[in-house]
Parts: structure tokens; C-alpha cells; sequence
């Protein structure tokens, strides 16, 4: 028979020491426990010495079970190598296939481009940057977009030179100070950029819509090819604006272009770029825009 569960220790005084200095110990433990929890509540940085202590102790066997999970690990993916080698090799020689036929057509488009660029006597190079300035100031409430750098005739800025972010185009140099120019903005009305679409060089023209956005109009009229994300740069044309510089994506197609998001915006560009004239025969023939009788003046803050 199985003796119950709730024995009593009876007359033996050994016994009941040990239990009661078995509750007592219990007692003690929880009330500890309690405490410490009270203390790093109270303080989370209390006990930091000590678990940085139990955290170097226990530091020796996390290195050793990080080894041997490492190890286990590179142990499968060996094994899976070996069982998948045979796919995986013919699978790299169909790229290598593919890649060959590839590197051929880019071959010969690299020695037809330097053919053509011979014939224009393009350079390679990138025209060198006239000076690197801060933006300091553009317009805030108005239909004009103008914006103010701290560059101007002494740092070599002229007028009609075309200013850009990292991001692209920016704007043009309207008007030059000494240490200061104004710059007409690509989403001004008065402002038209050249443009082509990069990925197949859809000619267009970017005009300013002084809401922030750019209008797509498109040289030649018809069927609209052009599909919302589509990325427009600057075509050379006109020579302002050397070619290949990022203007704006597309955000929405209308009828006869679309609309675009410029991807430099002067509210958030702290430096920017003005680059000489990409043409300056041609460039001559650009007419200025006519500033508006009274346009709003260049505040501090970008926007």
C-alpha cells in the first residue's frame, strides 16, 4: 500500500527542523526574488555588472555551439553541393552561352558608339564642373520657381549655364551677382528642357508647370508611347544641357505626354553643380526668359 501523500514528520525533532527551516529557506528565496525584481524595475542598469559578468562566463560555450552550428551547417551545404553539382554546372554554362552572345553585341555597339562619337568629335569625358556652391534660397509662394546660389561672377558662373544636384537637372543661371547668381528652375512656365526618354530616346520637351511638376510634350504627335515610370534625360539639344543628365519620371500619361516628377528637388538639395555650356554656338541662339514685372522674392527657406 502507497503511503499518503501528506506525511506528517511526527515526533521526530530532525524532521520537523527540516521542514520548517525548508519553508523558511522558501520564504527567504521569494522574498529575494521579489526584491531584485523591485530593483531592476526601479533601475534597469543596476545589475549590468553582473550580467556583464554571467554574460562572459556563459561566452565560452555560445562560442562553442556557434562553432558547431557553423560547422553542421557547412557540413549540409557541402553535401547539398555535391548532390545539385551536375545542374548547377550546366545551368552555368547556359549563362556563359548567353553571356558570350552578350558581350559580342555589346562589343559592337561599344565600337559603333566610339564610330559616331568620332564623327561628332564628342569627348568621353565629362565637361569639368565651373564650382560646387550652396543652394541658399528659393521661391517659397509663387508661380515663378526661382531659386538663389552662393556663386556668382567671381566663381566663374555666367548666364545660361545649366545647374544640377546628384539627383539631375535643376535649373539654368538666370541672372549673376558677384557671390551670388539666380537660377530659373526646370518646373518654372518659362522653363524648357530638351528631353529624351532613356530607355529607347523618345524625343520630348520638358516644360515647367510651376505646381512642382514637369509637362511631357512630345516632338512628334500621334500614338502616346509613354507609360507611367518612364525616366526622361536631358537630349543635348539646344546646348545647354550636356546630354544624358537625369530630368524626371513620369508620374501619369496624359492625351497628347504626360506628366512628371522631377527628381531633383530644391527643397531637399543643400549643394549643387553648375556645369559650363554643352554647346555654346548653340547655345548663344537660346533666348533668356523674360522675368515677370514683379516676381515674388527669393526667401531663405528651400522649398
Amino acid at each position: 500500500m502507497a503511503p499518503p501523500g501528506n506525511r506528517r514528520p511526527g515526533y521526530s525533532r530532525r524532521a520537523q527542523y527540516g521542514t520548517f527551516f525548508g519553508y523558511v529557506i522558501a520564504v527567504i528565496g521569494a522574498g529575494l526574488g521579489v526584491l531584485l525584481l523591485v530593483i531592476s524595475t526601479g533601475n534597469a542598469s543596476a545589475f549590468a555588472g553582473l550580467r556583464a559578468t554571467a554574460g562572459d562566463a556563459v561566452a565560452p560555450a555560445g562560442r562553442v555551439s556557434a562553432t558547431a552550428r557553423s560547422s553542421t551547417h557547412t557540413f549540409f551545404s557541402v553535401v547539398y553541393g555535391y548532390l545539385t553539382a551536375g545542374f548547377r554546372t550546366a545551368q552555368l554554362e547556359r549563362e556563359v552561352e548567353v553571356s558570350r552572345v552578350k558581350l559580342a553585341e555589346a562589343e559592337a555597339l561599344k565600337g559603333e558608339n566610339a564610330r559616331l562619337k568620332a564623327l561628332l568629335g564628342m569627348a568621353d569625358s565629362d565637361p569639368k564642373p565651373v564650382v560646387t556652391a550652396r543652394l541658399i534660397g528659393s521661391t517659397s509662394s509663387s508661380t515663378r520657381r526661382y531659386a538663389m546660389i552662393g556663386a556668382g561672377a567671381n566663381q566663374g558662373v555666367a548666364v545660361g549655364m545649366p545647374v544640377r544636384s546628384q539627383l539631375g537637372v535643376v535649373g539654368r543661371v538666370l541672372e549673376v551677382g558677384r557671390a551670388s547668381s539666380r537660377i530659373l528652375l526646370i518646373t518654372d512656365t518659362e522653363s524648357i528642357v530638351p528631353v529624351r526618354r532613356s530607355s529607347d530616346g523618345v524625343p520630348a520637351f520638358a516644360a515647367g508647370h510651376a505646381d512642382g511638376s514637369l509637362l511631357i510634350r512630345l516632338i512628334n504627335l500621334g500614338i502616346n508611347p509613354l507609360k507611367k515610370g518612364d525616366a526622361f534625360v536631358t537630349s543635348g539639344s539646344g546646348g545647354l544641357y550636356r546630354p544624358g543628365v537625369a530630368v524626371a519620371v513620369v508620374s501619369q500619361v496624359t492625351h497628347d505626354g504626360a506628366v512628371a516628377r522631377p527628381l531633383s528637388d530644391p527643397g531637399s538639395t543643400e549643394f549643387v553643380t553648375v556645369d559650363p555650356l554643352w554647346e555654346p554656338s548653340l547655345a548663344q541662339a537660346v533666348a533668356s526668359p523674360t522675368p515677370s514685372p514683379s516676381p515674388s522674392p527669393v526667401s531663405g527657406g528651400k522649398h
